[in-house]
């Protein structure tokens, strides 16, 4: 079920309308202002001649070997962002700034055609490697940056040099001391080399072509979510969640004096930061993540699962343990129950 029902009444009449109508525009929009502290960050380390123009689409993205940034519409205007609140988290100041930063890297790599290089091979491996949405990675690999969540760097040699000119670009990250003695260490150093190489240096591609603009985008919002939206139901559907539920938590109701809680009501107020954390350090897809807890929550509120006041942290270490033990089991089978 998708959640439009919890949006605001007053994003719900965007519903019906085609995203290219609604005259959205980067100029003046909430997001501008972090495309220009991108521009500043990019000047502040002596990339005078890099600057990556930006435009609206469908998601954060450089299309293949194009040197400009795609940026997702909803950022534009706060009802749609109210909506996609409801729907999928929208991203904080923080995640703006983590994702132009590591869609810059993509621009910088095409602007200058770096993935044709043989050093550039040689660190990051084949640009023309299959690229596929399903990957596994080796959490806690020395041999890969940090950044985006979800061991991202591991996905592709493109989104790994990416992420790499995200660590370097990120003020005050520390790189040189975060990654000392790390494999990674190389790959960062070696942006550090090539962004002093060709601060002056005219982009080989300054400008690139656009994939999907928001002006061309034919679906009304709720088609766009209709479309884009991934149904979990089946890998969740294997669970035994009310055996399980029924181990961490109690039967009954929560009492007047307070000494007893609803469970989904601790669930719910830790919601945010389990999925959040969950994505992070598991590396599991977040829709997956998102609908786990949420199910979690749904299950706990049917079954009137309490839990005593007095025990709250430890009934929510168990619930972390818990949910931690079956996305690392997802993470390593593909499933979250083995056959």
């Amino acid at each position: 079920m998708l959640a439009f029902e919890t949006a605001p009444a007053e994003a719900k009449p965007l519903l019906k309308q085609r995203i290219r109508d609604l005259g959205l525009r980067l100029e003046g929009s909430p997001v501008e202002k972090f495309v220009h502290q991108l521009y500043n960050e990019l000047e502040a380390v002596g990339l005078a001649r890099f600057r990556p123009p930006c435009y609206l689409s469908d998601e954060w993205a450089c299309p293949d070997r194009e040197p400009i940034i795609g940026i997702p519409f909803y950022l534009a205007d706060p009802n749609l962002a109210a909506l996609e609140r409801a729907m999928d988290d929208i991203e904080d100041e923080h995640e703006i700034m983590m994702y132009l930063r590591h869609e810059a890297g993509h621009a910088f790599n095409y602007a200058y055609e770096l993935y044709d290089t043989t050093e550039w091979h040689r660190l990051f491996g084949p640009f023309t490697r299959p690229y596929v949405d399903a990957y596994t990675p080796v959490p806690f690999s020395r041999r890969y940056v940090r950044h985006i969540a979800g061991w991202y760097a591991q996905k592709h040699p493109d989104e790994d040099f990416a992420e790499t000119f995200a660590v370097w670009l990120t003020p005050n990250s520390g790189w040189r001391e975060r990654y000392r003695g790390w494999p990674a260490m190389e790959k960062v150093v070696y942006v550090d080399a090539v962004a002093r190489e060709l601060a002056d240096v005219v982009p080989k591609r300054p400008i690139g072509r656009v994939e999907l603009p928001v002006e061309e985008m034919e679906s009304t919002v709720e088609e766009f979510y209709k479309q884009t939206s991934v149904d979990e139901a089946a890998a969740i559907a294997e669970l035994a969640l009310d055996v399980d539920l029924a181990e961490l938590f109690d039967a009954g109701a929560p009492t007047s004096d307070g000494s007893l809680r609803s469970a989904a009501s601790l669930i719910a107020a830790h919601r945010r930061v389990l999925i959040d954390q969950l994505e992070h350090w598991t590396g599991v897809r977040r829709s997956l993540v998102r609908a786990l807890v949420e199910q979690i929550e749904q299950r706990a509120h049917a079954l009137a699962l309490v839990v005593e006041r007095e025990r709250e942290s430890s009934a929510l270490v168990e619930l972390v343990v818990y949910v931690t033990t079956l996305t690392m089991s997802y993470l390593a089978q593909g499933k979250f129950v083995p056959a």
